[in-house]
């Protein structure tokens, strides 16, 4: 029998979990909790005999995963057990001590603990506690993680450990990146569109100051324009952007797999490196909508240098027109190549001129009223607000400074976490496939 005390408002109550019988595959458990006179407190008395039950049940499971302590092979090689080892092991009830065999080659050196291996322990948690902690830590840090464990769950566990045990998973995630693929979920209707996105989100590094990142969005339409699902892409701050070109690369080859027939399209700003990337992968380009109308509100200075009421009146106009008249954007290029016979001042002359440029680079993917009879998107939100959720929220908190391997490990718990079922299926190939391993 096993017994732990609760503090009541009327002083100690006793609980007891008792394990009644054991068979193979199973234990059966006896559990007993005393109430208090306040609920609050019955409550937090139930969590502690759950989480003893929870803690001698999982000793339990996890011995069903040792060997009897015979000669094993492992890598080619013979291995013998050494005998019984304790080893405490981090569950989401609680710490728990057990004893398994541990191994060595006859060669000696490193050891093998054929439990660990074949319970799926990821560092010295079990994969549920393991996933459990990561999930959180993908949504706050370790500071806020071990006060709602310890608030929520009753488990007062160090923060350094989290930190170390969600980086542990952060980089099976990221080892197993290139060989896992993961399934779309099952949608409710017809996917008639595919949006892809990319823009890019600053952070500050420890030693380089603040650097850019990438983001990317795949998302899925229905045939009037309402998004179903979206999958989350981002990749730590790199020259080149070679690995989250490659990244988003493999998304898209995967989703064209399953929807061959979908209407692709490109959505983002003028980056010139983000159209490079998209235009041969979609068949329709969108530049995003309200990055040009901010282009066009710096030339309403140009188009009235002396009348300011009458900025706002052209504003308006040119940005509805461009919204609702198909092939409007030549029309408006035209008209404000004709503003440079206005006398402007020298900062509105140049806002003139970098909105003619920009119209010149980008008027093909700016029929905005096409777009929206075709039930397509024509802004980069999607993206945008990827930036904000899977960037900026976490990564850039007060006071936040990143080594680029963290920034990743957080960036790829993140997608994992936020991309519907996509954090399930990861953890479900882990539990069938076991532990990566770099290489």
């Amino acid at each position: 029998m096993y017994n732990i005390f609760a503090q009541t408002l009327t002083g100690e109550v006793a609980m007891s979990t008792t394990i009644i019988s054991r068979k193979k595959g199973s234990v059966t458990l006896q559990i007993q909790v005393e109430f208090s006179n306040s609920m609050l407190k019955s409550e937090e008395a139930i969590l502690k005999a759950l989480n003893e039950a929870g803690n001698i049940a999982t000793g339990e499971a996890l011995k069903q995963f040792d060997t009897d302590g015979s000669e094993i092979e492992v890598e080619g090689r013979k291995w013998t057990s050494k005998g019984h080892e304790p080893k405490f092991y981090q569950t989401p009830y609680g710490e728990k001590s057990v004893e398994r065999h541990v191994y060595q080659s006859s060669k000696g050196g490193h050891t093998y603990c054929p439990l660990e291996a074949a319970a799926r322990i990821v560092v010295t948690s079990t994969p549920r506690f393991a996933k459990m902690v990561s999930n959180k830590y993908a949504t706050m840090p370790s500071t806020r993680v071990s006060q709602d464990l310890s608030d929520n769950h009753d488990r007062n566990v160090a923060r350094s450990y989290l930190q170390n045990l969600s980086e542990a998973v952060g980089q099976m995630a990221q080892t197993v990146e290139s060989r896992w693929s993961y399934a779309l979920p099952k949608l409710s209707t017809t996917v008639e569109t595919i949006s892809i996105g990319v823009d890019g989100a600053n952070i500050l590094l420890s030693q380089e100051g603040y650097r850019e990142m990438m983001v990317g969005t795949i998302a899925f339409y229905d045939k009037e324009g309402e998004r179903l699902h979206t999958i989350y892409q981002a990749s730590r701050p790199e020259y080149g952007k070679a690995t989250f070109w490659q990244r988003m690369l493999q998304e898209i080859q995967e989703v064209k797999k399953r929807y061959p027939k979908a209407n692709y399209v490109g959505i983002a700003d003028g980056a010139k490196d983000n159209w490079s990337f998209l235009e041969p992968h979609t068949s329709t380009q969108i530049l995003d909508f309200y990055h040009t109308t901010g282009y066009l509100e710096a030339v309403a200075p140009a188009a009235h240098p002396s009348n300011p009421e009458s900025r706002q009146t052209w504003l308006d106009e040119q940005c509805h027109k461009l919204k609702h008249v198909e092939q409007s954007a030549v029309q408006i290029l035209t008209e404000i190549k004709t503003f440079r016979s206005k006398k402007v001042n020298k900062e509105v002359n140049e806002k003139l001129e970098n909105a003619i440029t920009y119209f010149e680079n980008h008027v093909h993917q700016m029929d905005y009223a096409q777009a929206i009879r075709n039930h397509l998107p024509i802004g980069s939100g999607v993206t945008e607000a990827a930036c904000k959720t899977i960037v900026k929220q976490r990564l850039c908190q007060s006071g936040m400074r990143w080594k680029e391997i963290g920034a990743s490990i957080v960036l790829g718990l993140r997608t994992l976490v936020l991309t519907k079922e996509r954090f399930s299926q990861f953890w479900n190939k882990i539990n069938r496939y076991g532990l990566p391993q770099d290489g």
